[in-house]
Formats: C-alpha cells, structure tokens, sequence
C-alpha cells in the first residue's frame, strides 16, 4: 500500500513561527514589571528567539531564504499585532464595530513593531553572513543577535512609546528599552545561542550530504 506523505515546507514553519512570536511579544512588551528595582517587559523573555530563527535559516540555507521570510511575515505579524493590541486597549471586550475604529495607540505600536522588526532582522542577517565563515560557530549569532536586539528594541521602544498617551510607558521607556536589551542578550547567549548550537549539530550531517536548497526547497 502506498502512503502519500505531506510535505510541509520548512519556509512556511519559520513564517508561521515568526508570525507568532511577532504577536506574542507586542501583547508582552505592553505588560512592564520591575526586577531588582528595574522596569522591563515580558516581551523580552521572547522576542530574541527570532532572531536565534532567522539566524538558523541562514546558516541551513541561504541569506534571501532568511530575507524571503521577513519580507512574507512582516504584514501578517504587522495586521495581527494591531488587531491584538487593540484588545486590549478597548478591554478586551472589542466588538466587530470597534474593530473598525481606528486605534491611535495600537497602531503606533504595531507601525513600530513593522519598522524595528524589518530593520533589526536586517541588520542580523547583515552582521550574521559577514560572521558566519568564523571558525568558532558561536560568533555570528551571538553577535548578529546582539546586533539586531539592539537596533530593534531602541526603535520600537522610541516609535512606540516616546510621548504616548500610557504615563508610565511615556516616563520610563528610555530605561525599559535599556533594562530590555540587558535582559535579551542574557537570555540570548544563555538559551537560545546554546539552543541554536544544538540545532545546528542535529542538522550538520544533513547539511554535508545535501546541498542547501535541497533542506529549504
């Protein structure tokens, strides 16, 4: 009997993938909370996973893969990041009248989102290819994420909350995006680095016995 297996293509995971951790990030970054006296965000415990992906469709494939999925996410995540913060701005009790009300607030944030995600992705995969050829495999992504973070974060942070209508966000973003920054590269070198290094050696037989855009096609 023959089975016919369903193929799924690899792209289209990294873009449901960046998509969804697009949209997650934009519903934490609007929830601060302090830590040894410092205000930060939930957002920056999942943000940087992107890049650990963009960093990986890279290394497995090529540097137009990584910016084909950029180019296909940033709408979506663009579309679903304004729906969702507009939630919560009316509530969560938005309607189906509501929903076509403009929303000053969610907006900005999801038009900053659009601008430092596209930018900082960039800048990632810059800094990753002119690194990746380095004999220590940790250097580009660590680097191209420190990099990228660093880009992203002041930019949302200044796009999104410099003389917005929230006080709190409005007074503090300078040092939340400073404290969010601090806590991306911590949590990037300690997870998602080593995490990409494991990935990468599950990967390294396959990626000597076939060419890249046999595992990316």
């Amino acid at each position: 009997m023959i089975q016919n297996k369903i193929r799924i293509n690899p792209i289209w995971v990294l873009v449901v993938s960046h998509i969804f951790l697009i949209t997650l990030s934009n519903v934490l970054v609007q929830y601060p909370f302090t830590i040894f006296g410092f205000h930060t965000t939930w957002g920056a415990f999942t943000y940087p996973a992107i890049f650990i992906l963009t960093d990986l469709t890279i290394r497995i494939a090529k540097a137009d893969k990584a910016r084909k999925i950029i180019f296909i996410s940033m709408f979506p995540g663009l579309i679903f990041s304004y729906l969702v913060a507009s939630h919560i701005a009316a509530g969560n009790t938005m309607t189906w009248a509501s929903l076509f009300q403009l929303h000053p607030m969610p907006l900005r944030i999801a038009f900053a989102c659009f601008i430092a995600y596209v930018t900082g992705q960039l800048l990632d995969i810059a800094v990753f290819q002119h690194y990746r050829n380095k004999s220590r495999w940790w250097l580009a992504p660590a680097l191209s994420c420190t990099a990228g973070n660093l880009i992203d974060t002041l930019l949302f942070f200044a796009i999104a909350f410099y003389h917005c209508s929230n006080p709190f966000l409005s007074k503090h973003w300078p040092e939340i995006a400073m404290i969010d920054i601090f806590f991306k590269i911590i949590i990037s070198f300690s997870a998602f680095v080593p995490i990409y290094g494991l990935v990468l050696k599950l990967f390294h037989t396959r990626l000597i016995n076939k060419p890249s855009h046999a595992i990316m096609s």
